[in-house]
């Protein structure tokens, strides 16, 4: 029989992240000031973030140590399995070997813990009684959650409104951790009630929710914030996942001709596909493709420029790929992807072409979505869903081409707090909606007298 997963044991979970900002042939450019144009230091920062968090945030050390604290409890769930995915491979009737690193098993249904423990651990060791945070489909929220409640923190989630709608168990997940889950825009903070006065039927966006949780912060005791994605600590924290695939992949005597994850800010993709920027950086051939949504392109169609991470722009200016921090996106299913901006490592990879990006509409991911289901009988998140599309079409490519690759994605979670999207696209209800050009073209307007980062 061959192998279908590959297991590593609690003694071989890696003990280390990779921080490949150590690694890059260009490094990041620096967060700015909105006020000075200078870029920021580390005080700008302290009453958002913990200092200890700060200090990765900026770190060039190639390897960081996981503390025991964390690592007792990632393995409630980690190292996770490296899956052969032979029923896909027979229903494309492809030569490619596609594997999948399988972030669904862990408690929240998503990769989102990694991170979640390490900066609940952080702001607990500094001191912290509470953090606040936003959340977009709900992975974030949940998996934080459930972090604050290991450690015995405090938790508020301003989940987006149109998300806090769809996915009501993401909610009821979020409560049984512990957490307080409202929906953003809310009437909780000056931000929110002056969104709602503009707009009130606004479905909200992740940048509204970020203003919200940063203003709640910034006006409460003992309390900082906490980011799922984006910012360089969270990529860092992330990079276990394809740390471990490195190792499993060892153990079968393979290794990827493409890695592929799907990419809204960029934490899981970052997470499965560092350690093997890595790798090409110093000479090994393959591809690394980031799959974004065609209602969200933020690689594909946005501009590489500074901009705030935040619609209230209380947040410093990051150098990044964006649609503009006023943008707010079609209500399309895949909500973790819905996010205006990218993380700048992302985007200074992508500008060294050491990775590429492709997108994909909605009725295509559910298509995608289904295939899998059917398949390998797992239920992808719509944001995993994106990756599936891309791993289908460089697996029908290599039919073609009559030629076997080693096919890598992240499957960075489970659709089964998603099933009303799954409902609606089988009742033939959804619709696909590609953002334009000029709609782009006028989210950027306001960015016209900003720094410009050099390309």
């Amino acid at each position: 029989m061959e192998t279908k997963k590959v297991f590593l044991s609690q003694r071989e979970i890696p003990r280390r992240w990779y921080n490949i900002a150590a690694d890059m042939p260009n490094p990041v450019q620096p967060p700015l000031h909105p006020g000075t144009g200078q870029p920021i230091g580390p005080d700008d920062l302290a009453a958002i973030f913990p200092m200890n968090l700060i200090a990765q945030e900026v770190s060039t050390d190639r390897w960081i140590d996981i503390p025991e604290e964390v690592l007792e409890k990632l393995l409630i769930w980690r190292p996770t399995p490296l899956t052969r995915a032979y029923q896909l491979e027979k229903y494309l009737g492809t030569p490619a070997k596609i594997y999948f690193k399988d972030e669904s098993v862990s408690p929240a249904g998503s990769h989102k813990p990694n991170t979640a423990l390490a900066q609940a651990y952080y702001n607990k060791v500094f001191g912290v009684k509470r953090i606040t945070t936003e959340t977009g489909a709900g992975q974030w929220g949940s998996s934080l959650a459930l972090a604050c409640h290991l450690f015995g923190l405090e938790l508020k989630v301003y989940m987006v409104r149109i998300s806090f709608e769809q996915k009501p168990y993401r909610k009821s997940l979020m409560r049984t951790w512990g957490a307080e889950c409202v929906p953003s825009p809310s009437p909780d903070t000056s931000f929110g009630r002056k969104i709602l006065a503009e707009n009130p039927d606004t479905p909200g966006s992740l940048g509204i929710a970020i203003s919200e949780a940063i203003e709640d912060t910034l006006t409460s005791k003992d309390t900082r914030y906490s980011l799922g994605s984006v910012l360089n600590h969270v990529m860092l924290h992330q990079t276990i996942i394809g740390l471990e695939a490195l190792k499993q992949f060892e153990l079968v005597g393979d290794y990827p001709d493409i890695v592929i994850g799907c990419v809204g800010g960029g934490s899981n993709f970052s997470g499965l596909s560092f350690p093997f920027v890595r790798d090409k950086i110093y000479g090994k051939e393959l591809r690394i493709i980031a799959v974004e949504p065609a209602a969200c392109p933020t690689l594909t169609k946005g501009s590489f420029l500074y901009d705030f991470g935040d619609t209230a722009e209380t947040t410093p200016l990051l150098p990044m790929h964006t649609l503009g921090h006023s943008f707010i996106p079609r209500p399309f299913h895949a909500g973790g992807l819905r996010y205006h901006g990218m993380a700048p490592l992302v985007c200074q990879l992508f500008l060294d072409n050491l990775i590429e990006a492709q997108t994909y509409n909605q009725l295509q991911t559910y298509e995608a979505g289904i295939a899998f289901a059917r398949s390998e009988g797992i239920v992808p998140a719509p944001e995993t869903s994106h990756a599936i599309a891309a791993v289908i079409y460089e697996a029908l490519k290599c039919k073609e081409e009559g030629v076997s690759r080693t096919i890598l994605f992240n499957l960075s979670g489970h659709g089964l707090l998603d099933l009303s999207g799954y409902e609606s696209f089988l009742d033939g209800k959804l619709t696909d909606y590609e953002m334009p050009e000029e709609e782009v073209r006028e989210a950027l307007k306001k960015l016209e007298g900003y720094p410009k980062p050099r390309r």
